[in-house]
């Protein structure tokens, strides 16, 4: 059987960033108000990886950057397309709407933690914003409780797309997404897909 040429395309922070985030986002998903403190701890690690992993995008590996997975809407356009009729472009790094979709998770995460810090200062008069923020309208509780929530269901539902963009690009390019995330190498470009 001939061995097929790797490259390393995923760094350790990148892998550990994603696995790590999973693992938060699960954790901070199914704890939720029945247990607060681990609710807000992992809810702490998705603010601090988030973090990290914007800076990593101007300063890491070439894979790593946002400008090497920023691209223009008919460009994630065209590459849905093309996935539908099984005949899209691979990439080694992330291709157009993985790009977009990390995008979107980026910012929906940041916009659950940035909800979830608020009603945690406003209902539990404790973390990083209490005594900073003093809300005593319940509606607006009750809008900030409803928008934390929108956006970690929001979360989940662009896990589950990314998941079957996963599986679909795997399938298409017989190559196992996930086993790269874990060790960090892609089957090198061939030939034809260098076109």
């Amino acid at each position: 059987m001939k061995q097929q040429n790797t490259i390393k395309v995923w760094d350790p922070f990148v892998r550990i960033f994603h696995w790590g985030l999973v693992l938060a986002f699960t954790v901070a998903y199914l704890t939720g108000e029945d247990i607060l403190s681990v609710h807000a701890l992992a809810g702490y690690v998705i603010l601090g990886l988030l973090s990290l992993r914007l800076v990593w995008g101007f300063i890491g590996p070439s894979y790593a950057r946002f400008s090497d997975f920023t691209y223009s809407l008919s460009s994630i356009r065209n590459f849905l397309k093309d996935s539908l009729n099984f005949r899209a472009k691979r990439y080694l790094g992330h291709n157009p709407a993985g790009g977009a979709m990390i995008l979107l998770l980026i910012a929906s995460l940041l916009l659950t933690s940035f909800t979830g810090l608020v009603l945690y200062a406003v209902a539990e008069q404790t973390g990083p914003l209490a005594g900073m923020i003093t809300i005593t309208s319940e509606f607006i509780r009750g809008a900030l409780e409803e928008t934390h929530e929108f956006f970690a269901n929001f979360t989940l539902f662009l896990v589950f797309v990314h998941v079957a963009g996963v599986i679909i690009e795997s399938f298409i390019h017989r190559e196992n997404l996930t086993r790269a995330m874990l060790t960090g190498n892609k089957r090198a470009l061939d030939a034809n897909e260098m076109n």
